[in-house]
């Protein structure tokens, strides 16, 4: 995770300690950053959701160009029944059949049988930029959803870059509670020596094991932490949560000083607010559909047909066998203008609709930059903060170091108490732990920076 302490003491004690940690988790394969990622990509079926919904969405192109083709369709129709009219008109009631001629003074139940077929075609030859609207629209859906599966990655991805970096904070943390543990074995082993040959007392060897088996409670839970954050991993990337071990950024990385990477703020590729764009884009689309669904539309039409019929145009019945043929045989052909002179009201309420709706996309865009500009901000105060303990810590870690053993050398003297020396013991560990934490709070910084700023990517590429 970087250099641990300056200076060629602290940093022989930082390489003494991340050796350590990394041989409690020693294992036969690592994992990068980037391994874990890309292992969460293509595993995840969170992930292959969104990229079947950004596939069924890109289908509409396709399912909206063809819905742009003429209609062509063929009818045919043979029935047997009475044939029996008067002169008028009437608005038909759905399921009324309709009677042609047969206009005579009384009924007559004789049966007939008849023939018609169809083919009718129609084509809109011009709506006004409709069919330009329709597929801008479904242009936009396939960017929405597109939008929608590099978000959820990204959200992934932050996660997954997140557990690795706690991982590793949590294995550092074993390693320096294995030192806080062998410090500790040492002094019980010092305090033996002295209370078998009378020079302390044996209430400082009960004391010193109490302390001893207290840093080994503390190990044991650091343990657990890791083994959690683990399985974590394991739920992201499908990797067995034992064998995830993960490569250390701090053995490769001895440069003496972190240098925070300076990322630019992206508002036009961050995932985090294209696809809010893309949801305002959606609306915008919708927008010009309305207005152009509601302009007339001029519609080229063709039809020909045959029919036959049992019933002569002398009124003269035949056989029920001559009806099924076809006697009579038309064409035609002609321009169409259609449009409802209500369509104003009803574009101009759809539109209000769509312009509210709009405005709360506005909204949510604006929301979402700010929350962004926020999370930034915060991270850059952050890492200002951590800057300056990382600068300060190492002296810390220093004297601590100095003192414990100064503090021993005194104790084996006999010139302090035990508390004296476990105080020093505590200090020393806390100014590790203190480091460790501090130092994974940087880079959780510049997480959340690159994060926000939409370099996660970047980021995430500089972790090796």
């Amino acid at each position: 995770m970087g250099s641990f302490y300056p200076g060629k003491n602290c940093r022989v004690l930082s390489i003494f300690l991340l050796l350590q940690a990394s041989s409690l988790f020693a294992q036969t394969k690592t994992y990068s950053l980037l391994n874990l990622i890309n292992s969460a990509e293509n595993y995840l079926p969170v992930l292959m959701q969104k990229k079947a919904i950004a596939d069924a969405a890109q289908s509409t192109i396709t399912d909206t160009k063809h819905s742009f083709l003429p209609q062509l369709k063929f009818g045919e129709q043979l029935n047997i029944g009475s044939a029996n009219s008067v002169a008028g008109s009437f608005f038909t009631f759905g399921m009324t059949p309709s009677t042609s001629g047969s206009i005579r003074g009384d009924n007559n139940a004789q049966p007939v049988t008849g023939n018609v077929a169809v083919l009718y075609s129609e084509y809109e030859l011009d709506n006004f930029g409709l069919n330009g609207a329709k597929l801008n629209n479904a242009k936009a859906y396939v960017n929405l959803a597109t939008a929608d599966l590099k978000k959820e990655a990204y959200f992934i991805d932050l996660n997954v870059a997140k557990l690795y970096l706690n991982i590793l904070k949590n294995q550092y943390r074993a390693g320096s509670d294995q030192q806080n543990i062998d410090r500790y074995t040492s002094i019980y082993t010092v305090i033996q020596a002295l209370t078998l040959s009378g020079i302390k007392a044996g209430s400082d060897s009960s004391l010193a094991k109490a302390e001893l088996s207290k840093t080994k409670i503390s190990y044991n839970q650091t343990l657990g932490v890791v083994g959690q954050l683990k399985e974590q991993l394991s739920y992201l990337t499908g990797i067995p949560a034992r064998l995830l071990e993960l490569d250390s950024l701090a053995i490769n990385s001895f440069s003496g000083k972190l240098v925070a990477a300076n990322f630019p703020r992206d508002t036009v590729n961050n995932p985090l607010i294209d696809y809010y764009v893309k949801r305002k884009d959606i609306l915008l689309a919708n927008q010009s559909l309305i207005k152009k669904s509601y302009l007339p539309k001029i519609l080229l039409a063709s039809s020909v047909w045959a029919r036959g019929s049992a019933i002569q145009y002398n009124d003269q019945y035949k056989s029920l066998a001559y009806g099924l043929g076809y006697q009579r045989y038309n064409y035609a052909a002609g321009l169409a203008f259609t449009y409802n002179l209500f369509n104003g009201i009803y574009k101009k309420d759809k539109l209000a609709t769509n312009r509210y709706e709009l405005q709360a996309s506005e909204f949510e865009l604006q929301q979402q930059k700010l929350a962004l500009n926020s999370a930034t901000l915060q991270a850059d105060n952050t890492l200002h903060t951590t800057m300056a303990n990382l600068t300060e810590l190492p002296v810390q870690l220093h004297a601590a170091e100095a003192t414990y053993q100064q503090k021993l050398a005194q104790y084996k003297a006999g010139l302090i108490s035990l508390i004296d020396l476990t105080n020093a013991s505590f200090v020393l560990y806390r100014s590790q732990t203190d480091y460790i934490e501090t130092l994974n709070d940087w880079y959780q910084a510049q997480l959340d920076k690159a994060a926000s700023t939409g370099n996660l990517i970047q980021f995430i590429q500089t972790i090796k």
